[in-house]
């Protein structure tokens, strides 16, 4: 269990992102088409995985935003943006802002994919969403970055992120 906190508040995590050199656990979750998109389908791909709470916030949307800029003419780089919003709700999003560069996914049918990255929040006012986090993978599956934001409401390290691609 991780230790991060919310506007100041302690919140624990249930588990902890999986370790550098490890193979990413891989998942299943639901795009905003409403099709199924795991992390195997995306072997040989650098994938990068921008978990957090909710587009409805501030700090969600503009890293998203910010992921779909900086990726942008990438090669061999895939921008995951996972959180338990509705694919409905990605959907709407993506459109309305304009997103390309970001494939946005849902956990809200695979609770195992929180577990299994150990970033469900188990307490605190956003108790059953996912902390913010970033997690790089390289093509052959392998974890080459973590990052899980100490403080829910700040923004990620995205240079970090990009500098192990």
């Amino acid at each position: 269990m991780a230790k991060i906190t919310f506007k100041g508040n302690p919140v624990n995590t249930s588990g902890n992102l999986p370790a550098k050199g490890t193979k990413a656990p891989d998942f299943n979750l639901v795009k905003s088409d409403l099709g199924q998109l795991s992390l195997s389908e995306l072997k040989g791909k650098k994938v990068i995985l921008n978990i957090f709470p909710s587009l409805d916030t501030s700090v969600c949307a503009t890293s998203v935003r910010k992921f779909n800029q900086l990726a942008a003419g990438k090669q061999n780089v895939v921008v995951l943006g996972i959180s338990k919003d509705l694919p409905f709700a990605h959907g709407r999003f993506c459109s309305t802002e304009g997103i390309t560069n970001v494939v946005t996914l849902s956990g809200f049918r695979d609770s195992a994919f929180g577990k299994a990255y150990g970033i469900d929040t188990n307490d605190g006012p956003l108790a059953g969403l996912y902390a913010r986090s970033i997690v790089v993978v390289d093509e052959k599956g392998t974890v080459i970055h973590t990052q899980l934001v100490p403080e829910t409401t700040v923004e990620p390290d995205y240079d970090s992120a990009l500098a192990v691609l």
